[in-house]
């Protein structure tokens, strides 16, 4: 049995960034990686996917953008190739192919077992990522007669049947592949639910640049009325694109796609949709003018001149005439059904108490309920941004501080 003082699962952007930290310590660790760094990014998204947050807000401790375009979006083979070079610029102890099948605590740590060997350690990082298995609602399972994927099946349009799309879901994902799908002259029908609607750039600047520099981003735990709906809030509809194009419902409603309520329920060929669609597009678009407002009155405050005159706001979405209320997908001439309707992380090896009722795990800002075991990389762990590239290694900065306490008091209770 091999051993490391500490076990970090995962070796995408989160471990890494906990890599650094625990290496500037001088604290033994190890990296499990079930495939290749940044794995995820490499073989579990769709082909035309860029980063959402534009390439000056790729930092990492001790790491960052250097290239020419500041403004533009990493595409998957560039994301690799940054997070590759951050592995190789802080010698990251990485067992990559190395897939975690167990875990255990024991009266000193954890024990791991893996499909190459088991390992002990004192504490635990869990970095593997909030995105490991789509999330599907139970009406998926009522649906019959047509081919239904989720986005971590998706590639490229090519491998659907012709026929129409029904995509369920219009946060950045479903709004992306709605665009591309209806593009390749499918028809497609977007199931709209709760969304957040918001502009690529505003006054001359991208909406990230306003929520860096306002400090939006960095809104912590203490900050926010209510945790749990924040970390379940859905991600922006943004696109990254060379042009910077901003992406929300009129503008795939004025390429041919239709829109309709959320999915109530299915059976055999047949949908219902929720007939809330309007009061959703307008809470929508109330926060919507209500953050550019916040961003309008930071700017004012601070006398902030590196930025355009204020705009005029977007135009309210557009409904359709008569709402989508059911539709029979067969007759309709709907082929596909793609779930755009989350992610969740994936914790079967996990066999240390530390879940709800619900799958999740038990932790406050990312210390895990049990003994030195951590987990970065979740939706607002400590901050707005602790998903992001830009905001994890400050989340790992912290937890490194707590988890060096721990084994200093290990040590000392020894």
């Amino acid at each position: 049995m091999k051993s490391s003082t500490v076990i970090i699962i995962g070796a995408g952007q989160a471990g890494l960034a906990m890599s650094r930290h625990l290496t500037c310590r001088s604290v033994d660790h190890v990296l499990l990686e079930r495939g290749e760094v940044a794995n995820s990014w490499r073989t579990e998204r769709w082909d035309s996917l860029r980063l959402l947050t534009p390439n000056w807000q790729s930092r990492l401790p001790g790491y960052a953008y250097a290239g020419p375009d500041p403004d533009g979006y990493r595409t998957m083979p560039e994301t690799v190739d940054f997070l590759s070079g951050y592995a190789a610029q802080i010698s990251a102890p990485v067992e990559t192919g190395t897939t975690v099948l167990d875990v255990q605590q024991t009266e000193t740590g954890y024990f791991v077992r893996t499909d190459r060997g088991d390992w002990q350690c004192c504490c635990l990082v869990i970095a593997s990522g909030a995105c490991n298995i789509a999330s599907k609602p139970r009406a998926a399972a009522d649906l019959t007669g047509v081919n239904s994927i989720t986005p971590m099946d998706y590639r490229n349009p090519d491998q659907l049947e012709r026929g129409g799309v029904l995509i369920v879901g219009a946060s950045a994902t479903g709004v992306q592949l709605a665009r591309e799908i209806q593009r390749s002259g499918r028809q497609v029908t977007l199931a709209v639910g709760e969304h957040v609607r918001v502009p690529r750039t505003y006054r001359g600047r991208d909406i990230e640049y306003w929520m860096d520099i306002t400090g939006i981003h960095t809104t912590g735990l203490n900050e926010v009325d209510d945790i749990g709906r924040v970390r379940d809030l859905p991600s922006m509809q943004l696109i990254g694109t060379p042009e910077r194009q901003s992406i929300d419902l009129n503008a795939l409603q004025s390429e041919g796609v239709r829109v309709a309520g959320r999915v109530m329920d299915a059976a055999g060929s047949k949908v219902r949709f929720s007939g809330a669609l309007a009061n959703i597009c307008m809470l929508a678009d109330l926060k919507m003018n209500r953050l550019l407002s916040t961003v309008d009155a930071w700017i004012d405050q601070y006398g902030y001149t590196a930025c355009g005159p204020r705009e005029a706001r977007a135009a309210p979405t557009a409904l359709p005439a008569e709402p989508l209320l059911e539709a029979d997908l067969k007759a309709d001439g709907i082929r596909t059904v793609l779930w755009a309707t989350g992610y969740k992380p994936d914790y079967s090896w996990l066999s240390v108490p530390v879940l709800d009722r619900k799958g999740r795990l038990r932790h406050t800002g990312g210390v895990v309920d049990a003994p030195g075991m951590y987990v970065l990389g979740l939706p607002f762990l400590r901050k707005r941004n602790s998903t992001l590239i830009d905001g994890v290694g400050e989340d790992a900065r912290v937890l490194s501080d707590h988890l060096y306490s721990h084994l200093n008091a290990a040590a000392a209770a020894a």
